[in-house]
């Protein structure tokens, strides 16, 4: 995922080579790809260092994301400091895309195991299932959640901080651990940046850990990590061709990311933006814009918001060629601009 940023009243954007947020301009200075310098173009056009500007508590920093979950995750904020057990939960969030609780935490301590605390949580939550139920039910009166509409199979739990050590980031690396690393930074510019930490050539199974771990191993039977390969896995050659051309011209948007969920492929800038799955001979895709927000003058989208769908969004195709591809990634312009807006 690209690089979040929120400026001093919070909107949204991703960076690339240049960005103008506010009265600010940032450029990339690299040297040897490590070093990274941000500036600020002043009205006489000259330039001033953007600095950082350190949280000095971890209330600060959790303050700043539980007010603004859905702009930066795109997540339901549910409980602040949610205890249970003897445990305490810095933030309770929900993901109604995967339809699943997550949990997130605010790392000062950059000594402590992600492992070990990820799945003390997931374990938590897995053997607590009514009470999270229940916490989201009382914080949202209006929407309550039954216990066959939680997907606890894609509970995942976020870990947020300035930086995380070099052990943190090699116990971080493996591709199917239901955690994820996310640096967060504050510069003198009222800016802040969310970035992911990435996995570097992730291969090994957490599952090889589990063996020897009987809380990992717990969590594992329960928690799924799904992949592309997996969605792509059964499909035949023509849908594959056909998948790759819709997947490229998805990309080709500023900031947009692949995510694999449970039944389908979500593409995602700070929102799902596109889900597809591959049939056996068919795309079948989804824009999420609410009824009546999608101008598709060619009536190739149904509107799906009066009946059940898998993926984010009122609006449902069915893609058997690339025929109309052109056509189809101006209503995904549409999804992509939306998103700019409110953000």
């Amino acid at each position: 995922m690209a690089r979040s940023f929120l400026s001093e009243n919070y909107s949204f954007c991703h960076i690339g080579a240049r960005l103008n947020l506010r009265k600010t301009s940032i450029f990339t200075r690299n040297h040897n790809i490590r070093l990274m310098a941000l500036f600020q173009i002043n009205s006489n056009e000259r330039l001033t260092a953007i600095k950082e500007k350190p949280f000095k508590l971890e209330r600060e920093l959790q303050r700043s994301t539980e007010e603004n979950l859905e702009i930066i995750f795109g997540l339901e904020f549910v409980k602040s400091e949610f205890s249970l057990n003897n445990l305490r939960i810095d933030t309770l969030a929900f993901n109604p895309e995967s339809k699943a609780f997550i949990i997130i935490e605010y790392k000062r301590d950059k000594s402590s195991s992600i492992i070990d605390q990820g799945y003390a949580y997931l374990s938590l939550m897995l053997n607590n299932q009514a009470d999270f139920i229940l916490e989201y039910n009382e914080q949202n009166p209006s929407k309550q959640l039954r216990r066959n509409e939680v997907d606890w199979s894609q509970s995942r739990v976020l870990f947020v901080a300035s930086s995380f050590n070099k052990h943190q980031q090699e116990a971080y690396n493996f591709r199917d651990l239901p955690l994820e690393l996310w640096t967060i930074k504050r510069y003198n510019n009222n800016t802040i940046m969310y970035e992911p930490v990435r996995k570097s050539n992730a291969v090994e199974s957490i599952k090889t850990v589990s063996k020897t771990d009987n809380l990992v191993s717990q969590v594992s039977q329960e928690v799924k990590v799904y992949t592309e390969e997996e969605h792509l896995a059964e499909a035949n050659e023509e849908m594959l061709e056909l998948y790759e051309k819709f997947k490229n011209a998805i990309l080709n948007f500023d900031g947009i990311d692949l995510k694999a969920q449970k039944l389908y492929l979500s593409f995602v800038l700070n929102r799902p933006v596109v889900g597809i799955r591959l049939q056996r001979k068919a795309l079948k895709m989804w824009l999420n814009l609410k009824q009546g927000e999608l101008e598709d003058p060619k009536n190739l989208c149904r509107d799906v918001s009066s009946i059940g769908h898998w993926a984010t969004g009122d609006y449902e195709l069915i893609v058997q060629d690339d025929r109309e591809l052109e056509y189809i990634m101006s209503l995904v312009k549409q999804v992509v601009n939306k998103q700019k807006e409110d953000n």
